[in-house]
């Protein structure tokens, strides 16, 4: 088996996204148990994509291969997914790395699909165990983990955003390569003329180390004030449950849940959220989760690390001022 591992770098906004620096990070610790050789990131993007991929070096990038161009600036899953299948086949990886964004999760899939091999999404551990791949994925909200085996060469893998650190240490600068391009703008059957995306300072969910996510228990959008100054004072994201943002209170991009955002943060607050399966499926995974519920029969308790029973309105504010206290 080759003993190579390259990733897909996302790289969104004028840097890379969080999840793929945390992928080189896991396939530079994979890369000795597959057998030692390289780890190559793999950078495609405009030119403002080429000048940041040597810092792919910090995160344990031994080389980085820039696939870059004007018409490639803007995301298209089409041309990407090509462009990525042109370089794996050129460079024979064991495993390809992508972090399930809502990109890679686009792009993934279908790299795998002209390659014909084995694809297993969103993975929360990926190991090496007697000299293969040990996979597992997340089903039934969390309640379950299938452990998968993919068949054939490379392994397309997309990994969970926040399931792997970034390294203690980082490295140096890798050295950079173009990649030539095999077609042209002219040759996809669509492009992107603009994207419109919603204009926030916030860290976006999927990234977020810390959440603080509201449900109905606020009684209407006006209390989630109360959840801004928590989070202010957490350095956290706001979230919401699929029954606030169906009611309006809050915008679709801060829904976490099966039809919302898959999130994995550090740490996550479920206020006034009763735990339907919904909802589970989007964030069961969160390293430590915090519940505040009036209702002590929730089922969101049966997944909390830590239960509050008590009233938002009291507790919340009551949290923020301790959070105060302790940072001071």
């Amino acid at each position: 088996m080759a003993s190579k591992v390259l990733v897909i770098a996302e790289f969104r906004g004028g840097k890379f996204k969080k999840g793929a620096l945390e992928c080189v990070a896991a396939a530079s610790r994979l890369a000795p148990a597959l057998g030692g050789g390289d780890v190559t990131a793999l950078v495609i993007g405009g030119a403002d994509a080429k000048a940041a991929a040597a810092s792919l070096g910090k995160q344990g990038a031994t080389r980085v291969l820039a696939a870059c161009a004007d018409w490639l600036a803007e995301f298209n899953g089409d041309a990407y997914a090509r462009v990525a299948a042109d370089v794996v086949r050129a460079e024979q990886p064991a495993l390809v790395l992508v972090a399930a964004t809502l990109d890679g999760k686009d792009v993934a899939p279908r790299v795998a699909a002209r390659l014909d091999v084995g694809y297993a999404p969103d993975v929360t551990k990926l190991a090496v165990e007697g000299g293969k791949l040990a996979i597992a994925r997340p089903l039934y909200a969390g309640k379950a983990y299938a452990n998968v085996t993919l068949a054939g060469a490379p392994a397309v893998v997309s990994v969970r955003p926040n399931t792997f650190a970034l390294l203690e240490a980082p490295g140096a600068d890798a050295p950079v390569a173009d990649v030539a391009l095999a077609f042209g703008a002219g040759d996809l059957k669509s492009k992107v003329v603009a994207v419109e995306a919603a204009k926030t300072d916030k860290v976006d969910l999927t990234e977020a180390e810390v959440i603080v996510s509201g449900g109905r228990g606020l009684k209407g959008p006006e209390h989630f004030v109360l959840l801004e100054a928590l989070a202010a004072e957490l350095g956290a994201t706001v979230g919401a449950s699929r029954a606030v943002v169906d009611a309006g209170w809050r915008p679709h991009h801060d829904q976490v849940g099966q039809t919302g955002k898959t999130v994995s943060p550090n740490l996550y607050f479920a206020v006034g959220i009763s735990g339907a399966i919904q909802h589970l499926a989007g964030m069961a995974t969160s390293k430590c989760i915090v519940a505040v519920n009036k209702d002590k029969d929730a089922p969101i308790f049966k997944v909390a690390d830590y239960g509050i029973v008590g009233d938002l309105f009291d507790v919340v504010p009551r949290m923020t001022d301790e959070v105060k206290k302790l940072k001071k």
